[in-house]
């Protein structure tokens, strides 16, 4: 009787053990099922195993070889188990379990971010600029009267230069004591510039500039201004005319009408405002001019051998215009929804 209570145990131990292991899907649910059936203190094979003693003699040889056979047959079952769960996705929050990770299936496609569209217009005007021969050149986005005012014929009382529409910062003096401030325009690049290159000079610089506007839909406290200088003997407004011209037929793709409209910076005389026409309608985009005698003597250049032209573009304003962009706070607002268009 004690042979068939053993082998009883035996067939019920092999039954719940093969019934456990073919439902484990995890590893922690594999370690458990080990512990349970073949741990080596209170496993239930070693809590049968500890039983042959209680079997009768000459029924012993019987009974040793089943339980060898349950022994095995556990541990093969054990082995399946545990290939199964490494070929398994076992992440609790995205596969149901029983659900077995098919290879083969096609994958999840990763989403790649991509450059902005205002990056991406500051490099395509860089390119376009270069092939005219105009360099890029870079400055400081903190800057002191000097540049920012004075040395562009900027006087201590032109209203450009009011604390309020301008980022004047308490904290950031230079050693002599100077107020400093974040540039308003990126035409402080071209004084330092010239201050340390003979003529001739051909460059463009692009940056952030900052003035205090209230943010809508055309403006902005933090915006991008692209700045273009040549200096060099007998350049005229001819010249700057041209240039223009071939970088926005550069930039809009097709042959475009330029128009300038007198105004008024202190850094240039004369001075204009420059007008694209495009898909029939014309387009403000900035201003230029002939550089001032005043900017070329605080450099120390001599305006009775040098002229130049500068002018002044918006970069969001182009790529606004490029891309049918109605408010400018949308290329700030970082919804993906948006920004994966371009």
């Amino acid at each position: 009787m004690a042979e068939l209570t053993f082998l009883e145990q035996l067939d019920a131990l092999v039954e719940a053990a093969v019934s456990t292991l073919e439902a484990v899907r995890t590893p922690e649910a594999l370690e458990e099922a080990r512990i349970e059936f073949l741990g080596a203190k209170k496993g239930k094979l070693k809590s049968v195993q500890k039983q042959m003693g209680q079997v009768a003699k000459e029924d012993r040889p019987v009974a040793g070889k089943r339980f060898n056979e349950v022994k095995q047959a556990i541990e093969s079952q054990f082995e399946q188990a545990s290939q199964r769960v490494q070929t398994l996705d076992v992440s609790d929050s995205d596969v149901p379990s029983g659900e077995i990770f098919d290879p083969s299936l096609p994958g999840n496609t990763c989403r790649l971010g991509h450059v902005h569209p205002i990056t991406q217009t500051i490099e395509e005007l860089k390119d376009i600029m270069g092939r005219l021969g105009f360099t890029v050149a870079d400055g400081p986005e903190v800057e002191g009267e000097w540049y920012n005012f004075e040395a562009l014929n900027i006087a201590e009382s032109h209203p450009a230069r009011d604390p309020l529409d301008n980022f004047y910062l308490a904290t950031a003096n230079s050693n002599s004591g100077m107020p400093r401030l974040l540039r308003s325009q990126t035409s402080t690049v071209q004084i330092r510039v010239m201050e340390s290159t003979p003529p001739p000079v051909r460059i463009i610089s692009l940056g952030r500039v900052y003035r205090p506007d209230t943010a809508d839909a055309t403006h902005y406290p933090m915006f991008h201004q692209m700045e273009g200088l040549l200096i060099d003997h007998q350049v005229t407004m001819a010249d700057l005319k041209s240039v223009l011209r071939l970088f926005a037929t550069s930039y809009l793709g097709s042959e475009v009408n330029i128009r300038f409209r007198p105004s008024f910076f202190p850094f240039t005389e004369p001075s204009v405002e420059a007008d694209f026409r495009w898909h029939d309608e014309w387009i403000e985009f900035g201003g230029a001019g002939m550089v001032d005698p005043n900017v070329l003597e605080a450099v120390g250049y001599d305006p009775e051998q040098v002229t130049g032209f500068a002018f002044g573009l918006g970069i969001e304003r182009l790529c606004m215009r490029r891309h049918a962009i109605s408010d400018i706070r949308e290329l700030y607002r970082n919804d993906v929804r948006f920004l994966q268009q371009f």
